[in-house]
């Protein structure tokens, strides 16, 4: 973390469709001001995982300097995410006897290392450990157990594994940029401090961030993480439908998913036309938003219903997420996505928004910052700790009049890459 007048800390989420670098600064007030952000197109990810590091070290580089030039400073270190199919996840216990009948920190120590006594695989690393609850002589339930009295103390942990090789070449893209990882992050668990209430967490709530290359999951109960998992289907996959099915561009294919995607083709107000590029000299065509959907709206129900099927196999029925389903990540901005969510899962369903922050928050308070903003607040919670988020698409030119889509998608792509 930059040490000059200002104190600055800085988070990067390096996702299969974006790179996005946050910094923010620490004021008198012990909060967070965002004063850089930088995204830039990533090309050299797939599902989440390092395919390229030359092309994810680029990508890395043109969002942190496009960061600190808006914020007019360095940064030296940073906090990032991680997601990916070889992400694990496991419950665990560690039992150790209190000395001095009184629990102390180094209890506590003991009996988490015990917890993390478990088998996993000579491939992968402990990612995170982290404490659901404390157990004190048969007394389950307790927060904060130093200083209690007792003969047992039951240690109960949620354990998130990765593999080394994905661990590596992050951090090697990373110190390629000339910057030093303080601390990587499974992207869930980020996404859900940016996003869930502590109500929620209590509750029972499950957390889905629907990125571009994985749909990454979290699940609370009784104000505690249970479960995490990471599926590799997600956002790009919609974007590919469209461009096969309309004939059109990635490109094309991508603007057309964000400003005008809906997932129920049934819902009212979808007779609007748009134009649709084609690829070549093809003239473009005209089709409404109701086609879209209809190409939308079966490939997000499958994202939603293996994300039910993970819950299930994992022994979280829908009785348990009291709370009900917060979305959030890029996909979750289409239109009808709550309301099928909500027929999918039989629970209550929202979209989940980052808390505000200062600085340029007015920007990026939107879902698909929720990663990054939740890696932001890792950074300060390691400094000191808390949050954020908006985009905006340009549909005006300058003078006023309304733009070709071609415009539209050429200025998208100017103002947010």
């Amino acid at each position: 973390m930059e040490q000059q007048q200002n104190k600055y800390i800085s988070a990067l989420d390096i996702g299969t469709s974006k790179v996005i670098a946050l910094i923010g600064e620490i004021r008198e007030d012990n909060e967070i001001h965002i004063v850089g952000l930088g995204q830039s197109p990533s090309r050299g990810l797939r599902a989440g995982m390092v395919t390229n590091i030359d092309a994810t070290a680029q990508a890395i580089r043109q969002a942190v300097e496009d960061a600190e030039l808006m914020a007019d400073t360095k940064i030296s270190h940073v906090v990032t995410g991680i997601a990916g199919n070889h992400i694990r996840s496991l419950n665990s216990q560690g039992v150790v006897k209190i000395k001095d009948g009184e629990v102390s920190q180094a209890d506590i120590d003991r009996a988490i290392e015990t917890a993390k006594a478990i088998n996993i695989p000579p491939d992968h690393n402990i990612l995170h450990t982290v404490v659901q609850e404390y157990i004190i002589d048969n007394q389950p339930g307790v927060k904060e157990p130093i200083g209690m009295s007792g003969v047992r103390l039951d240690t109960r942990v949620h354990i998130i594994t990765g593999a080394n090789t994905a661990l590596q070449n992050i951090q090697k893209c990373i110190q390629r940029c000339g910057l030093q990882m303080d601390q990587i992050m499974l992207q869930p668990l980020a996404s859900g401090h940016a996003v869930l209430t502590e109500d929620e967490k209590d509750l029972g709530v499950c957390v889905i961030d629907i990125g571009g290359g994985t749909t990454d999951i979290a699940v609370y109960t009784n104000g505690a993480i249970r479960h995490t998992a990471v599926i590799p289907v997600a956002g790009d996959l919609i974007t590919k439908d469209l461009a096969q099915a309309l004939r059109t561009p990635h490109s094309a294919a991508e603007y057309i998913k964000i400003h005008y995607g809906a997932a129920i083709p049934t819902m009212d107000g979808l007779d609007e036309m748009i134009e649709v590029p084609s690829v070549g000299d093809r003239q473009s065509r005209q089709i409404s938003r109701r086609v879209l959907a209809e190409i939308i709206g079966p490939r997000v129900e499958e994202i939603l219903e293996l994300t039910l099927n993970e819950l299930r196999r994992s022994g979280f029925p829908e009785e348990v997420l009291t709370s009900g389903i917060v979305l959030t990540g890029g996909a979750s901005m289409l239109t009808g996505i709550v309301e099928l969510a909500e027929e999918v899962f039989n629970l209550p369903a929202r979209i989940g928004v980052p808390q505000e922050m200062g600085g340029v928050s007015e920007r990026i308070r939107n879902p698909r910052y929720s990663t990054a903003i939740g890696l932001l607040q890792t950074a300060y919670a390691a400094e000191e700790g808390e949050q954020t988020s908006r985009t905006g698409a340009i549909a005006l030119n300058d003078s006023g009049k309304k733009m070709g889509l071609w415009e539209k998608i050429q200025r998208f792509f100017r103002d947010n890459f």
